[in-house]
Protein backbone atom coordinates (compact mmCIF):
# COMPACT_ATOMS: atom_id res chain seq x y z
CA UNK A 1 0.00 0.00 0.00
CA UNK A 2 1.24 3.48 -0.86
CA UNK A 3 1.04 6.18 1.82
CA UNK A 4 1.46 9.92 1.31
CA UNK A 5 3.26 11.41 4.30
CA UNK A 6 2.89 15.22 4.41
CA UNK A 7 5.09 16.50 7.23
CA UNK A 8 7.48 19.46 7.20
CA UNK A 9 9.46 18.48 10.31
CA UNK A 10 12.42 16.55 8.82
CA UNK A 11 13.04 14.50 11.97
CA UNK A 12 9.41 13.42 12.34
CA UNK A 13 9.07 12.77 8.61
CA UNK A 14 12.20 10.62 8.49
CA UNK A 15 11.26 8.61 11.58
CA UNK A 16 7.67 7.99 10.49
CA UNK A 17 8.70 7.12 6.93
CA UNK A 18 11.28 4.60 8.17
CA UNK A 19 8.70 3.06 10.51
CA UNK A 20 6.11 2.74 7.76
CA UNK A 21 8.63 1.24 5.32
CA UNK A 22 9.66 -1.31 7.95
CA UNK A 23 5.98 -2.32 8.14
CA UNK A 24 5.88 -2.90 4.40
CA UNK A 25 4.26 0.34 3.22
CA UNK A 26 5.48 2.31 0.22
CA UNK A 27 5.91 5.91 1.38
CA UNK A 28 6.01 9.20 -0.53
CA UNK A 29 7.13 12.12 1.64
CA UNK A 30 6.38 15.78 0.89
CA UNK A 31 6.81 18.95 2.94
CA UNK A 32 5.33 21.78 0.83
CA UNK A 33 1.60 22.52 1.07
CA UNK A 34 0.87 23.13 -2.63
CA UNK A 35 2.81 20.00 -3.59
CA UNK A 36 0.83 17.98 -1.05
CA UNK A 37 -2.44 19.35 -2.43
CA UNK A 38 -1.51 18.31 -5.97
CA UNK A 39 -0.21 14.87 -4.97
CA UNK A 40 -3.30 14.08 -2.91
CA UNK A 41 -5.51 14.67 -5.92
CA UNK A 42 -3.99 11.61 -7.58
CA UNK A 43 -5.80 8.28 -6.97
CA UNK A 44 -2.61 6.39 -6.14
CA UNK A 45 -2.53 6.54 -2.36
CA UNK A 46 -4.27 4.15 0.04
CA UNK A 47 -4.11 6.78 2.81
CA UNK A 48 -2.63 10.18 3.62
CA UNK A 49 -0.90 11.23 6.85
CA UNK A 50 -1.32 15.00 6.92
CA UNK A 51 0.36 17.54 9.18
CA UNK A 52 -1.70 20.73 9.59
CA UNK A 53 1.25 23.12 9.85
CA UNK A 54 2.59 22.84 6.31
CA UNK A 55 4.34 25.79 4.64
CA UNK A 56 2.71 27.45 1.65
CA UNK A 57 -0.77 26.04 2.31
CA UNK A 58 -2.00 24.74 5.65
CA UNK A 59 -3.30 21.22 6.11
CA UNK A 60 -6.91 22.18 6.90
CA UNK A 61 -7.18 24.19 3.67
CA UNK A 62 -5.73 21.27 1.73
CA UNK A 63 -8.14 18.82 3.33
CA UNK A 64 -11.16 21.05 2.64
CA UNK A 65 -10.11 21.32 -1.02
CA UNK A 66 -9.81 17.55 -1.35
CA UNK A 67 -13.20 16.89 0.20
CA UNK A 68 -14.81 19.67 -1.86
CA UNK A 69 -13.46 17.96 -4.96
CA UNK A 70 -14.82 14.59 -3.76
CA UNK A 71 -11.40 13.10 -3.08
CA UNK A 72 -12.17 10.45 -0.46
CA UNK A 73 -8.68 9.09 0.27
CA UNK A 74 -8.56 8.38 4.04
CA UNK A 75 -6.69 11.10 5.93
CA UNK A 76 -5.01 10.80 9.32
CA UNK A 77 -4.26 14.28 10.67
CA UNK A 78 -1.09 14.93 12.67
CA UNK A 79 -0.84 18.20 14.53
CA UNK A 80 0.72 19.94 17.50
CA UNK A 81 -2.62 21.67 18.04
CA UNK A 82 -4.25 19.89 20.94
CA UNK A 83 -7.44 21.77 21.81
CA UNK A 84 -10.70 19.93 21.24
CA UNK A 85 -12.05 22.78 19.09
CA UNK A 86 -9.15 22.34 16.68
CA UNK A 87 -9.89 18.63 16.56
CA UNK A 88 -13.49 19.38 15.70
CA UNK A 89 -12.27 21.71 12.93
CA UNK A 90 -10.20 18.85 11.54
CA UNK A 91 -13.09 16.41 11.55
CA UNK A 92 -15.43 18.99 10.04
CA UNK A 93 -12.88 19.55 7.27
CA UNK A 94 -13.06 15.84 6.43
CA UNK A 95 -10.39 14.12 8.52
CA UNK A 96 -10.91 10.41 9.15
CA UNK A 97 -8.79 10.33 12.29
CA UNK A 98 -6.68 12.69 14.38
CA UNK A 99 -3.44 12.14 16.26
CA UNK A 100 -1.92 15.00 18.30
CA UNK A 101 1.83 15.43 18.70
CA UNK A 102 3.83 14.11 20.40
CA UNK A 103 2.71 10.58 19.60
CA UNK A 104 4.03 7.06 19.81
CA UNK A 105 4.69 5.36 16.50
CA UNK A 106 2.85 2.27 17.76
CA UNK A 107 -0.33 4.32 18.06
CA UNK A 108 0.18 5.89 14.65
CA UNK A 109 0.52 2.43 13.09
CA UNK A 110 -2.57 1.16 14.91
CA UNK A 111 -4.63 4.15 13.80
CA UNK A 112 -3.40 3.79 10.23
CA UNK A 113 -4.32 0.10 10.16
CA UNK A 114 -7.79 0.89 11.53
CA UNK A 115 -8.24 3.68 8.99
CA UNK A 116 -7.28 1.36 6.12
CA UNK A 117 -9.69 -1.31 7.39
CA UNK A 118 -12.52 1.21 7.46
CA UNK A 119 -11.59 2.38 3.98
CA UNK A 120 -11.82 -1.19 2.75
CA UNK A 121 -15.33 -1.43 4.13
CA UNK A 122 -16.24 1.75 2.23
CA UNK A 123 -15.86 0.02 -1.14
CA UNK A 124 -19.67 0.09 -1.15
CA UNK A 125 -20.26 3.86 -0.84
CA UNK A 126 -23.95 3.67 0.05
CA UNK A 127 -24.96 2.21 3.41
CA UNK A 128 -28.48 1.95 4.72
CA UNK A 129 -30.72 0.87 7.54
CA UNK A 130 -34.46 0.38 7.26
CA UNK A 131 -34.95 4.18 7.34
CA UNK A 132 -31.58 5.91 6.85
CA UNK A 133 -29.50 5.87 3.68
CA UNK A 134 -25.94 7.23 3.82
CA UNK A 135 -24.03 8.03 0.63
CA UNK A 136 -20.40 8.22 1.75
CA UNK A 137 -19.17 9.50 -1.60
CA UNK A 138 -21.46 12.51 -1.87
CA UNK A 139 -21.78 12.86 1.94
CA UNK A 140 -25.58 12.89 1.72
CA UNK A 141 -28.16 11.36 4.04
CA UNK A 142 -31.79 10.50 3.39
CA UNK A 143 -34.46 9.34 5.80
CA UNK A 144 -37.57 7.45 4.66
CA UNK A 145 -36.58 8.40 1.12
CA UNK A 146 -36.35 12.13 1.82
CA UNK A 147 -33.08 14.11 1.67
CA UNK A 148 -31.91 15.20 5.10
CA UNK A 149 -30.04 18.43 5.85
CA UNK A 150 -27.28 17.53 8.33
CA UNK A 151 -24.06 19.10 9.61
CA UNK A 152 -20.72 17.30 9.10
CA UNK A 153 -20.76 16.00 12.68
CA UNK A 154 -24.37 14.86 12.38
CA UNK A 155 -23.39 13.05 9.18
CA UNK A 156 -20.56 11.27 11.00
CA UNK A 157 -22.87 10.30 13.87
CA UNK A 158 -25.48 8.81 11.53
CA UNK A 159 -22.76 7.14 9.47
CA UNK A 160 -21.28 5.51 12.59
CA UNK A 161 -24.63 4.15 13.78
CA UNK A 162 -25.71 2.93 10.32
CA UNK A 163 -22.37 1.17 9.79
CA UNK A 164 -22.85 -0.59 13.14
CA UNK A 165 -26.58 -1.32 13.11
CA UNK A 166 -27.74 -2.92 16.34
CA UNK A 167 -24.61 -1.95 18.28
CA UNK A 168 -25.13 0.38 21.24
CA UNK A 169 -22.70 3.30 21.59
CA UNK A 170 -22.47 5.45 24.69
CA UNK A 171 -22.40 9.22 24.16
CA UNK A 172 -18.74 9.18 25.18
CA UNK A 173 -17.90 6.51 22.58
CA UNK A 174 -19.70 8.46 19.86
CA UNK A 175 -17.89 11.66 20.83
CA UNK A 176 -14.54 9.88 20.72
CA UNK A 177 -15.30 8.47 17.26
CA UNK A 178 -16.62 11.63 15.61
CA UNK A 179 -15.00 14.44 17.60
CA UNK A 180 -11.79 12.95 18.94
CA UNK A 181 -12.66 13.67 22.59
CA UNK A 182 -14.71 12.05 25.34
CA UNK A 183 -15.25 14.59 28.11
CA UNK A 184 -18.53 15.76 29.65
CA UNK A 185 -18.87 18.64 27.19
CA UNK A 186 -18.56 16.24 24.26
CA UNK A 187 -21.15 13.91 25.82
CA UNK A 188 -23.58 16.83 26.05
CA UNK A 189 -22.82 17.77 22.43
CA UNK A 190 -23.65 14.23 21.27
CA UNK A 191 -26.93 14.23 23.20
CA UNK A 192 -27.81 17.56 21.56
CA UNK A 193 -26.96 16.17 18.11
CA UNK A 194 -29.15 13.12 18.66
CA UNK A 195 -32.01 15.40 19.72
CA UNK A 196 -31.57 17.52 16.56
CA UNK A 197 -31.52 14.45 14.30
CA UNK A 198 -34.66 13.08 15.95
CA UNK A 199 -36.35 16.45 15.46
CA UNK A 200 -35.45 16.37 11.75
CA UNK A 201 -36.58 12.75 11.35
CA UNK A 202 -38.58 10.83 13.94
CA UNK A 203 -38.28 10.36 17.72
CA UNK A 204 -37.60 6.65 17.14
CA UNK A 205 -35.10 7.13 14.30
CA UNK A 206 -32.21 6.70 16.76
CA UNK A 207 -33.12 4.35 19.59
CA UNK A 208 -31.93 4.61 23.19
CA UNK A 209 -31.01 1.74 25.47
CA UNK A 210 -31.42 3.42 28.81
CA UNK A 211 -28.22 3.52 30.82
CA UNK A 212 -26.12 2.33 27.87
CA UNK A 213 -26.46 4.61 24.85
CA UNK A 214 -27.75 5.01 21.31
CA UNK A 215 -28.21 2.70 18.36
CA UNK A 216 -30.01 2.19 15.09
CA UNK A 217 -31.88 -1.13 15.12
CA UNK A 218 -30.54 -3.93 12.95
CA UNK A 219 -32.78 -4.50 9.94
CA UNK A 220 -32.93 -8.17 10.80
Amino acid sequence: MRILLAEDDANISSHVADTLKAEGYEVVTLQDGPEVLEAGEEPRFSAIILDLGLPGLDGLSILRRWRRDHIETPVLVLTARSSWMERVDGFDAGADDYLPKPFRTEELLARLRALLRRAGKRSQPIRSSSRFQVDETSRLVSFDGQSLDVSPLEFRLIQLLVENKGRVFSAYEIASQIQGRDDDASKNAVEAMVARIRKKTDPDAIATRRGFGYYIPDDA
